[in-house]
């Protein structure tokens, strides 16, 4: 028997080589011809190409597989789609297909198809291979602890991957890019594998990664060539991302990015486009090494001349005038040439809702709509405009569906939802919906995904699918944080998207039953002072047709008075309150449907216990307290209400009591009268302790007619800005303003509903319509009278940075300026009367924790009694959730 190997070549790109082996069987007839005609076809063979033209058809006999491999012979041969009884061509492409299936699989570092034996047209196959290597170790080095694990996952570098020059390869650069980004423009990445020989037999190697990121390389200098329109210093403005190394940078480092470097360029040149210069350009641009820490930017600029706008016409609106266009353009004939302000007033991609003439003909119903502008002159610098529009057909919602809502029902996602079917097509209600999905606080308001699908130019249809990630709603509350003179614990469970209907289904306990938007809260707060219960809950769309909210809530408090000489609460000594409210709340639709008129009806009752006060001289008695609370509030903010990043929400509220001094018959001037005599009295060294006490006892009795019904007027208003600037910054602003007034003077202000300013507003603890209002950089309710105040006002200014805003943690920093006061009357009301901080702080919400933030403020001012200024204070809160 003789042997001899064919080798089929394929093409240059195949990773492994067809061979075949041919072992043919001599006839008797004529041996030594045909001996030797197969040793010249052999060597032929050796050195030219077996073309697939002499291809022949062989019906498979047999398949074998040999070689180094885990896997079973009937896997192998099933993932090479070969089966025994084909018919096949040999050479062919049956055998490179088998080859090109078994080398998808990854699993294989070697794999060679041979013809072992031909008996007539059957063919007998066997299938070489050799398994990759599989990870059996891997040691890691130059990176931090901390980073290892996510550096592991990220390249899938677990035990028992299959180790190919591929995964190697990608490896190497995911970290080299990674670490560039950083500012490591040296990072060397040095892989090796070292082959495991042990009894298993198992192809195995162990793996170590070595990383020298080598010093970070900061911009030591740029430098512009060419430019004599724009200074040096506005075209280094222009470069948002790339910055020269300054000592006293530091919000922007000056690390060198390749990409972040050419997106400045391309912003450089927008510069100059917005000054005129459209035919500006970058001739070149140097990255220059200085050494292992520095580079230097070499940039040429060509300017060009400076050009106008001429003629604005629009071609083929027929929806809008040409006038109307124009007052929405709002770029006349003269004005410098601005080809970005242009694209902006076009087609505005920083905002989903911008005021431009794409998203006025897409809020309209034309969601095919073309805007294209086109220069058609340009002579002598006067650049004539066509605005060319192809409006479409007006297109209407087809089909609206919801996917990713494992928890909450579909009926409380559909009614906040703005597009109906049939309905024609706006892309405001699009942008709406997405903000009252993110408003909801059930999802996360960064993964929320409106996707068109089916889009009919010729038809005028289009279905959209909101896609939403259900985030955690349900709260466990454990805040802690010292404020109102002593540490403050809170135990709290609130139950954001609650189902009231499924309270008594087992089966709905997931852990409790939810689902139907409504808010359910439980909640413990106690101090050495104070212990504080209340129950609330809400219903958001009270029937389920319209969006007007109920609620309820009820409360109990007991409160105690703080003895000066022991330090310590003093239990003998309290007042309990009990409460109850209901509210109603009706989402308007003018002036626009982000106005909410809210409406409340409450009751407190107020029992007290020895608690002799500078306000509760009726240490043993009683006061009511029945109000009405108006309410008007608009928010439009968006979208994500852990980080806003546009819109604003104002509120003004003013809670009512029954004005009982005009039909209660009591004389209020009278005792008013006597107690300022009585006060007198007391006041008067001469008088006797007998003739004092009796005074103090009427005034008690004086104060307990004043009081055994409250009477009052209270009006607040609260407003805040958000605005988007540069980058990913967000500067938020914040006005407020509370006044506590009478309808009688004589009967004078309430000594409950005041105001306690400063701190980080954790002493917000008594259910007696106490109000404290948050203020850094000073000790919890330190800016006002031990009894509060009638009234406060304060300015806030925020700038925030998202540092991430994942469903896993969303944290950001901030840097605040505050400054507020409280008086203790209007005539004493100074807005500018002030106390001022500043400060940097972070906030970090996380579902398994909730939020957590910390304040760091100064304040510059003395606190009321002292000469010096306040100085540093630090403020925190912690929640869970789940």
């Amino acid at each position: 028997m003789l042997s001899q190997n064919i080798k089929i070549e394929k093409d240059a790109l195949e990773k492994q080589v067809n061979k075949l082996v041919k072992r043919f069987k001599l006839k008797t007839f004529s041996q030594y011809t045909l001996a030797l005609l197969f040793v010249l076809s052999s060597l032929f063979a050796q050195s030219q190409e077996l073309s697939f033209e002499n291809s022949e058809k062989y019906v498979i006999a047999e398949i074998k597989v040999v070689g180094n491999t885990s896997f079973s012979e009937q896997t192998i041969i099933t993932f090479s789609k070969l089966k025994k009884g084909d018919e096949i061509l040999i050479p062919g492409e049956e055998i490179s297909t088998a080859i090109k299936k078994l080398w998808k699989t990854n699993l294989f570092s070697d794999i060679e198809v041979y013809l072992s034996k031909v008996e007539g047209n059957a063919a007998y196959l066997e299938i070489r291979l050799a398994d990759l290597p599989a990870l059996n170790e891997l040691k890691i080095t130059g990176v931090k602890k901390s980073k290892k694990e996510a550096l592991i996952k990220e390249n899938k570098l677990q035990e028992g991957v299959k180790v190919t020059e591929n995964l190697i390869t990608t490896t190497k650069n995911y970290i080299q890019s990674k670490n560039r980004k950083a500012g490591f423009l040296n990072t060397k990445v040095n892989i090796n594998t070292i082959t495991v020989k042990d009894s298993l037999q198992n192809a195995r190697v162990n793996m170590v990664l070595s990383v020298d990121r080598g010093e970070k390389v900061k911009i030591d200098k740029i430098n512009f060539e060419g430019n004599s329109i724009l200074s040096d210093k506005k075209l280094k403005k222009a470069m948002k991302n790339t910055k020269q190394k300054k000592a006293f940078r530091i919000l922007k480092r000056s690390k060198y990015i390749a990409a972040e470097f050419k997106e400045d360029l391309n912003s450089v040149i927008d510069k100059y486009k917005e000054n005129g210069y459209r035919d500006a350009r970058i001739i070149s641009d140097t990255l220059i090494i200085n050494n292992a820490k520095t580079v230097t930017l070499n940039i040429k600029i060509e300017e060009g001349e400076k050009y106008t706008f001429g003629d604005i016409t629009f071609i083929g609106n027929t929806v809008y005038t040409d006038d109307y266009l124009k007052r929405k353009l709002r770029i006349e004939k003269g004005e410098t040439y601005n080809g970005i302000l242009l694209e902006e007033r076009i087609a505005d991609n920083s905002r989903p809702d911008g005021d431009d003439i794409t998203n006025l003909y897409q809020d309209n119903g034309y969601l095919f709509s073309k805007i294209n502008p086109v220069e058609v002159n340009a002579d002598g610098n006067v650049i004539d405009m066509e605005i060319r529009i192809i409006e479409g057909k007006p297109t209407y919602f087809n089909k609206i569906t919801v996917v990713g809502n494992e928890k909450t029902n579909d009926h409380v996602i559909y009614r906040e939802i703005r597009t109906r079917p049939g309905e024609l097509y706006s892309k405001a209600n699009v942008v709406r919906t997405v903000r009252e999905l993110s408003q909801l606080g059930f999802f996360d308001a960064e993964q929320i995904d409106p996707r068109f699908k089916n889009a009919s130019p010729e038809d005028g249809t289009i279905d959209i699918e909101y896609g939403v990630v259900e985030a955690g709603a349900s709260q466990i509350e454990l805040q802690g944080g010292y404020g109102g003179g002593g540490f403050i614990g809170t135990l709290g469970l609130s139950f954001n998207n609650f189902s009231l209907k499924d309270i008594f289904k087992k089966e709905a306990y997931k852990p409790i039953p939810s689902g139907d938007g409504q808010k359910l809260a439980l909640r413990l707060q106690a101090s050495q002072f104070f212990r504080t219960y209340s129950f609330q809950f809400s219903e958001p769309w009270m029937g389920g047709k319209k969006p007007v909210q109920f609620s309820t809530s009820l409360s109990q408090t007991q409160q105690f008075l703080f003895d000066q000489q022991t330090r310590r609460a003093d239990k003998n000594r309290r007042f309990n309150i009990t409460g109850i409210t209901f509210g109603l709340a009706k989402r308007l639709s003018i002036p626009d449907d982000y106005f909410t008129l809210s409406q409340g009806l409450s009751f407190q009752h107020y029992d007290l216990k020895n608690y002799n006060t500078g306000l509760f001289t009726f240490g043993d008695g009683y006061s009511n307290n029945l109000s009405y609370t108006l309410g008007l509030s608009r928010n439009n903010t968006f979208n994500d209400p852990i980080f806003p990043t546009g819109g604003s929400s104002f509120s003004a509220t003013a809670k009512l009591s029954i004005p009982y001094s005009l039909f209660n018959d009591t004389d209020y001037e009278a005792l008013r009268e006597e107690r300022e005599a009585n006060q007198v009295i007391i006041g008067d060294p001469t008088n006797d302790i007998e003739q004092r006490t009796a005074a103090s006892n009427r005034i008690s009795q004086i104060d307990q007619e004043r009081f055994n019904w409250l009477e009052f007027y209270k009006i607040k208003f609260k407003a805040e800005w958000y605005t988007k600037l540069i980058g990913k910054f967000v500067f938020k602003s914040n006005i407020e303003f509370g006044f506590l007034g009478a309808y009688n003077q004589d009967r004078g202000i309430v000594p409950f509903e005041r105001f306690f300013l400063g701190g980080d507003g954790l002493g917000a603890f008594a259910l007696d319509g106490r109000e404290v209002i948050a203020l850094r950089g000073y000790p919890n309710q330190s800016l006002s009278d031990n009894d509060g105040a009638p009234v406060y006002n304060k300015f806030s200014l925020e700038l925030r940075y998202p540092i991430t805003l994942k469903q896993s943690a969303k944290i950001y920093a901030l840097g605040f300026l505050d400054a507020g006061g409280s008086y203790d009357s209007f005539k004493d009301y100074n807005p500018f009367n002030v106390k001022r901080s500043a400060g940097l702080g972070v906030r970090i919400f996380m579902p398994a924790f909730g939020l957590l933030g910390i304040d760091f403020g100064y304040g510059f001012d003395p606190l009321p009694g002292n000469t010096v200024k306040h100085g540093w204070e630090t403020h925190f809160i912690i929640g869970q959730q789940f």
